[in-house]
């Protein structure tokens, strides 16, 4: 099995991969390897795939990759989708905050998702936002 899906990074910002997409699906590179049936559930719903592997890339490239994506394109909807509890797919879901932020774009038009022994989870906006911030997590963790 191969991937499929293309790298952010690889992508013009007006690609014709992307040109006519309303919904961008930035996810962990793995995903479409280790998770096929999840993957393929987003592909269905009109998703157009960006992978993106933290490991591979720095967080700032890819940042600001998709900023220049968003500023050419009208989407929808971005959505993130990774491995929960990696550390470097953690960073993808901060990254598109940090996007959205600096660029001033609508709050309603991303989502995150995370695969948790093996089902989809959607998570909030405020818990990607509160993961950043390890004191915040230890406080809210220490009041039980």
């Amino acid at each position: 099995m191969a991937y499929t899906a293309p790298r952010l990074i690889d992508v013009n910002a007006k690609s014709r991969l992307i040109r006519n997409c309303r919904r961008l699906l930035i996810l962990g590179r793995c995903v479409e390897l280790e998770h096929p049936e999840v993957y393929k559930s987003f592909i269905e719903r009109g998703y157009c795939p960006l992978s993106v592997c933290l490991e591979a890339e720095h967080v700032n490239m890819v940042g600001f990759k998709l900023a220049g994506i968003l500023g050419r394109g009208e989407y929808e909807e971005v959505a993130v989708l990774t491995v929960d509890g990696s550390m470097h797919c953690t960073q993808l879901h901060w990254m598109v905050e940090e996007v959205f932020k600096v660029m001033r774009l609508d709050n309603s038009r991303r989502r995150h998702f995370v695969i948790h022994e093996g089902k989809l989870v959607e998570v909030s906006q405020a818990s990607v936002k509160t993961s950043r911030f390890l004191a915040h997590v230890d406080g809210l963790l220490r009041k039980g």
